[in-house]
């Protein structure tokens, strides 16, 4: 790389237009949000609402279209905005580099020549006649910092401060000629194919638009992003900072912003809708079976979110989406910041990001969302997999099942992101419950353990579990009372034998397992530690109905505990309840 740039350029160059130009593209990018949002909120909700036929199908998905086009703009526009912004950023620290070597060569009188170079006066003193050494002009090498001393001592001082001044001059302009050309790079290929489509093969492109700028303004945007810091700090951080910061966070890092615990449902929202087109976009084309299988979740999630709400059904919030591991998503049902009672699933075995999770599991939740609200209207459900379930039956993965790790690892961010909830609800004392499913509930488990329990979780709810990980109930640090269990008695996950005897039949065969089985006095061990479901437990345990058993249903009874449809829905309405902060109202049944 060759550049004609000088320090006068660089000392004159006037960043305020950069930014200016910034903000033109920051006006632009608004503009196309805010006809994104007319679309989708007013024209969209107005034509369901008051036409029907094919006419009406058809200008629905013309409008759909547009709105999609707008969202496009928008995030371009608001790459840009930040390219411009980080580019200034960059150049105006090189400024200050450049000014401070100015500033200090005009303090000692030298002259700084247009090639960097610097002239120096005569000083010191002469060895033999004492007179004032001869003055001279020293000119950078180019190689700041990296060429050793050669161990002799020039006589006249000005020599070395000439140097150190020429080889700042020389690194700062370097520098700020490397940094435009890298930006200019960016800015030429920001740019869209011709035409007023905007088809999948360009959000793929802006997905890679979107990578590029991420990189390049590190020092600008991400480096400041709260990630370590806890989720009241992180809500406090997103509180101060001006309405165009945060356009820009948006627009470059929603993956980061819409996965931020700590930060506001609403914003959450906007970030993740705006990462899903990005990650659909990644993940279009490819032919992986990772790739095959979260696009398909990807597409069913986007789907359900343009799709108009149904009388009675609460509004769909998107607060984490990623096709991290085996993917992340986590949809609420209900504004969790504006809801009283707030409560969160945690999925288990076999739970990825797939189109399976995303119709079946996201039902679970939308379905006791309804019911829950149809108790108090102030309420709210969220769908949480925030980390990487056990898979049963993929290979390797499932040895996961047997382990703890990947409870204890998920158990971590389930903790974080309940004290998002915490952190964001605009209620004093919002009623919060957990609730988990299978290897979920030893999820949950984990998350009791973190520090002084789940933050502000005051209700604990456990179904098809296969054990916690603790032995009692009032180890999940919300006392025992509020503690629920719901068992069916064919879920033969409930019914999982205990470690113990797993070892002892890994060693001695069946006899092991027996020997095992004696050991168990109460039959009330599993393999995560004691039934929940058991008395020595000691928890409040509901009723679930049986089920089919594992020779004519299969697994169908592990995954009925939601169900409303079923003949006995006696378990879904216990978990809407307790959900409902209503947990009084159920009813209790005696324990295994």
């Amino acid at each position: 790389m060759r550049s004609t740039l000088t320090w006068a350029q660089l000392r004159d160059l006037e960043c305020a237009e950069l930014e200016g130009a910034a903000d033109g593209w920051g006006t632009s990018s608004n503009r196309a949000d805010a006809a994104r949002d007319r679309i989708e909120q007013q024209l969209l909700t107005g034509l369901r609402d008051t036409q029907e036929g094919e006419a009406a199908q058809a200008a629905v998905a013309r409008l759909r279209q547009l709105g999609r086009n707008f969202q496009y703009v928008y995030t371009e526009c608001g790459l840009l905005r930040t390219t411009l912004n980080s580019l200034a950023h960059e150049m105006k620290t090189q400024q200050r580099a450049l000014k401070e070597a100015l500033d200090d060569a005009a303090a000692l009188k030298y002259t700084v020549h247009a090639d960097g170079s610097v002239t120096y006066p005569s000083g010191g003193e002469g060895l033999v006649d004492g007179a004032p050494l001869r003055g001279g002009t020293a000119a950078s090498s180019g190689l700041q910092g990296l060429v050793p001393p050669s161990g002799l001592v020039a006589p006249n001082p000005n020599v070395a401060k000439a140097q150190d001044i020429a080889d700042r001059v020389t690194g700062a302009v370097r520098t700020a000629a490397e940094i435009d050309w890298r930006y200019a790079g960016i800015l030429r290929r920001l740019k869209a194919e011709e035409g007023l489509k905007v088809p999948a093969s360009t959000w793929k492109d802006a997905a890679g638009d979107a990578a590029e700028v991420r990189d390049a303004a590190g020092a600008y945007l991400r480096d400041a992003i709260p990630r370590d810091a806890s989720p009241a700090a992180r809500r406090d951080w997103w509180a101060g900072l001006t309405q165009e910061q945060r356009e820009e966070y948006l627009a470059v890092y929603p993956d980061q912003i819409g996965n931020l615990d700590g930060i506001p449902a609403l914003v959450r929202d906007a970030a993740n809708r705006d990462n899903l087109s990005l990650l659909i976009g990644k993940l279009e084309g490819r032919d992986d079976d990772k790739s095959v299988t979260q696009l398909a979740g990807l597409r069913e999630i986007e789907r359900q979110l343009g799709a108009a709400a149904k009388p009675g059904e609460p509004p769909m919030f998107l607060l984490g989406i990623s096709d991290e591991g085996n993917g992340r998503a986590i949809v609420s049902y209900g504004n969790p910041d504006t809801a009283k009672n707030v409560a969160a699933y945690v999925p288990g075995l076999n739970t990825s990001l797939d189109e399976d999770f995303a119709k079946n599991d996201l039902k679970r939740a939308r379905d006791t969302a309804i019911a829950t609200r149809d108790i108090d209207p102030s309420s709210a459900m969220v769908a949480w997999l925030g980390y990487d379930a056990p898979q049963l039956l993929d290979g390797g993965e499932s040895l996961a099942v047997m382990g703890d790790g990947r409870a204890e690892e998920g158990g971590r961010s389930f903790s974080e992101f309940m004290g998002g909830l915490a952190a964001t609800n605009h209620n004093d004392d919002p009623h919060m419950v957990a609730v988990g499913h299978s290897y979920g509930s030893r999820t949950v488990g984990a998350a009791t353990q973190q520090d002084s329990g789940i933050p502000a979780v005051d209700d604990i709810v456990l179904v098809g579990s296969p054990g916690v990980g603790v032995d009692r109930a009032e180890d999940l640090q919300v006392g025992r009372d509020h503690v629920f269990v719901g068992a069916a008695e064919n879920d033969w996950v409930t019914r999982a034998p205990s470690k113990l005897q797993g070892n002892m039949a890994a060693v001695a065969g069946p006899v092991g397992y027996i020997a095992g089985g004696l050991l168990d006095r109460g039959d009330d061990d599993l393999w995560f530690g004691k039934d929940p479901a058991s008395e020595a437990f000691g928890a409040r345990r509901f009723h679930a109905d049986a089920g089919p058993s594992v020779i004519t249903g299969g697994f169908d009874a592990h995954s009925l505990y939601f169900d409303r449809n079923g003949a006995d829905s006696v378990s879904a309405d216990s978990i809407a309840l307790i959900a409902a902060g209503k947990a009084d109202k159920v009813k209790v049944e005696e324990p295994r």
